[in-house]
């Protein structure tokens, strides 16, 4: 049975409604400047059950739990020296720190997959950090999507793929970053997932190279599906010319002729930010055109262009 989903304003009455109904064990979407999540009580196995319903998300996959701040980020995981250095260092931030879970913690099975491993990140929106203030406690949240689809930056995203699965949308524009949080796990120091947070950034504060991690069939962190973010048509990428039957989304200047550009003067801050609504509108043009595949042009990968061609890899997969 579906239910009527509210969508709620970003001023004080908004951020109490929205509370009120993650204490009632109901789901919220919410903006992070990353991309919308779609929040549920941590701690609240039915609330986070819930949360895999609304996606059709695989119970195997593992959740973020987002926090208000460092105190209760430690009242959930066992953070090391070197785990608190980074916090410090880039909290609130699109950083997702895979820590060891804390016994006692109170954070439902579900979200961790079982694993004794959790997820944690603190996000800069201040829409977000307000709801976690508000509500008191940790949030689970993965992207406001349906699985495997693309991810939402707008509230019309999380409307248009899950309006009738869950209670709220709370409204706060568009995601400035564009997409997922870096995510990663430590001793060693881990890459699992590239997103917001330049690698380049991480290592320096580490002062060494990261190594890569992560496993598509045994996922110790979310976004390591091998098929992901994926439009309803096919995806070919590292794409130099316009073929017949494509919508081609371009990227900096010269190249053919793109019918979308993710940034015509080449900038990879606002091709990231860019990245889900643009796959968005050419899956809506293809379409329209009765294109059965979208073609992008080639993503220099350094910066968060790393994040941004890691996205198109997993939507560009053998769909299951």
């Amino acid at each position: 049975m579906q239910e009527m989903t509210e969508r709620l304003g970003s001023d004080a009455a908004g951020l109490a409604r929205a509370a009120e109904i993650l204490r009632a064990g109901k789901l919220v979407a919410f903006p992070t400047e990353t991309v919308y999540g779609l929040g549920g009580d941590a701690r609240n196995g039915t609330a986070v059950a819930a949360i895999f319903a609304a996606k059709g998300r695989p119970h195997f996959n593992p959740l973020i739990v987002h926090v208000a701040d460092l105190a209760m980020a430690e009242a959930v995981a066992e953070f090391t020296p070197r785990a608190r250095d980074l916090a410090r260092a880039f909290w609130p931030g699109p950083l997702t720190l895979v820590l060891p879970l804390k016994p006692g913690s109170g954070i439902a099975d579900l979200v961790t997959a079982g694993l004794d491993t959790v997820a944690l990140r603190l996000p800069a929106h201040p829409l977000a950090r307000a709801l976690l203030t508000t509500f008191g406690g940790p949030l689970a949240a993965p992207s406001a999507n349906p699985s495997g689809k693309v991810s939402p930056t707008e509230a019309d995203h999380v409307m248009e793929g899950l309006s009738g699965r869950i209670a709220a949308v709370l409204d706060g524009g568009a995601c400035p970053v564009g997409v997922e949080s870096t995510i990663l796990s430590l001793d060693p120091p881990t890459l699992l997932r590239p997103g917001g947070l330049p690698v380049e950034a991480l290592e320096e504060a580490l002062g060494a190279p990261l190594e890569s991690g992560g496993d598509a069939q045994k996922p110790n962190a979310p976004g390591q599906l091998s098929s992901h973010y994926a439009p309803g048509a096919a995806v070919r990428l590292e794409a130099t010319e316009k073929r017949p039957g494509e919508v081609f989304i371009g990227f900096g200047p010269g190249g053919p002729e793109a019918d979308l550009s993710l940034s015509a003067s080449g900038d990879l801050v606002a091709a990231a930010a860019a990245l889900f609504a643009t796959l968005r509108l050419a899956d809506r043009l293809a379409t329209v055109l009765k294109a059965p595949t979208i073609a992008v042009a080639p993503i220099p990968e350094k910066g968060l262009g790393r994040a941004i061609n890691d996205r198109l890899h997993r939507a560009a997969a053998p769909r299951g």
